[in-house]
């Protein structure tokens, strides 16, 4: 009975060891990829999101230096000769940044200066004061070839724009009317180039430019024949000033006062007719020249001898009011700067104690 029980159960196990010993190994699937698909991979996209965070970054540091504000000195421009002050400065075809540069001039360069322009609205990096001047000597003009009567060289139209380069979209340097010859330089399509006219113009930033110190003239004294020749350019802002009575007027008084005749030859008169013919022949004194500096305003009372005066800040007290006889002098463009001014210093014909200066030199103080 045993040996049956241990027969049955080594078959048992001899049967199981059998089935485990032939069943098929399994094994994880190797998986490969192909040649032919690519890989995507999320790298490239996480590299290139920091350049172009970076590439932004960079521009926008790079416009807020540019609209950073500029410092900016008072500037006042007389037509005429100026200067270059500084190492290089660009010339403009507009009174602004956006105007195209045509040329470059050099510290030491001369300018001729046609009028200044100040910009009530303009980018706070932007100068104000801008200096519109002759076309420079060392850059060219453009017109429209189509206009130009290509034997004569002469301008075809009534009126023709002079540009700062070949094309529409660049600004108007100048005009040039009907017949005006013109001296060819080189040709790019319909457009010439041209050398400048004489009323081209063109832009510089006033501030880069100096002048030399206004000097004027000083005034011609009256004389007998002048005391009495009629004014023939009245000036109506101010009144002539009285520095010294005149021999003319001595003598025009002495004449109109009565009884002057008999007391001249009065016995005793000798010792008084030698001292008055001493003082009518004497030499007039000197013209007083004073040098004043303050801040120049502009009068508004009907009753001011000049329509502008020179004060002091400290006490806003009146200095000198400021007469000009020029009339290449505009004092409304000194309205509210510091200057420093040189002139005859005199009284005014109709308010005897009120002071008035004839202008001989001003110089404006940043």
């Amino acid at each position: 009975m045993k040996k049956q029980i241990w027969s049955v159960f080594v078959a048992t196990i001899s049967t199981t060891l059998l089935a485990q010993t032939n069943a098929p190994v399994s094994t994880p699937p190797v998986t490969t990829p192909t040649p032919s698909t690519p890989v995507v991979e999320p790298a490239p996209a996480v590299t290139n999101a920091p350049a172009k965070k970076t590439f932004f970054h960079r521009k926008r540091t790079l416009s807020a230096a540019t609209e950073a504000p500029i410092s900016e000195p008072t500037v006042v421009l007389m037509p005429g000769p100026a200067e270059v002050g500084v190492s290089t400065v660009n010339v403009r075809g507009q009174a602004s940044f956006n105007g195209e540069v045509i040329s470059h001039l050099a510290k030491g360069d001369t300018v001729t200066v046609l009028e200044q322009i100040n910009l009530h609205k303009h980018k706070p990096s932007e100068p104000a004061q801008w200096a519109k001047i002759a076309f420079p000597t060392n850059a060219f003009a453009w017109v429209d070839s189509r206009y130009i009567d290509a034997d004569a060289k002469t301008v075809k139209p009534k009126k023709l724009n002079l540009r700062a380069g070949p094309g529409e979209n660049y600004s108007v340097v100048g005009l040039i009317t009907h017949g005006t010859p013109v001296s060819e330089v080189s040709n790019k399509g319909n457009w010439m180039e041209i050398e400048p006219p004489t009323n081209a113009y063109a832009f510089v930033a006033a501030m880069f430019l100096k002048q030399e110190t206004v000097v004027l003239p000083p005034p011609v004294a009256p004389t007998a024949e002048t005391a009495t020749a009629p004014t023939t350019t009245p000036v109506a802002e101010s009144q002539p000033l009285i520095t010294e009575a005149t021999n003319a007027a001595v003598a025009a008084e002495t004449n109109a006062t009565p009884g002057a005749a008999a007391e001249a030859n009065a016995p005793g008169a000798e010792g008084t007719n030698a001292l008055a013919e001493a003082e009518t022949n004497a030499p007039p004194p000197p013209p007083r020249i004073v040098t004043h500096e303050g801040f120049v305003r502009h009068v508004t009372s009907i009753i001011a001898p000049t329509a502008y005066e020179l004060y002091d800040t400290n006490t806003w007290t009146t200095i000198n009011y400021l007469y000009t006889t020029s009339t290449n002098l505009n004092l409304s463009r000194y309205n509210g700067l510091h200057i420093i001014v040189t002139g005859e210093e005199g009284l005014a014909e109709r308010w005897k104690d009120t002071p008035v200066l004839t202008i001989q030199r001003i110089l404006v103080v940043e």
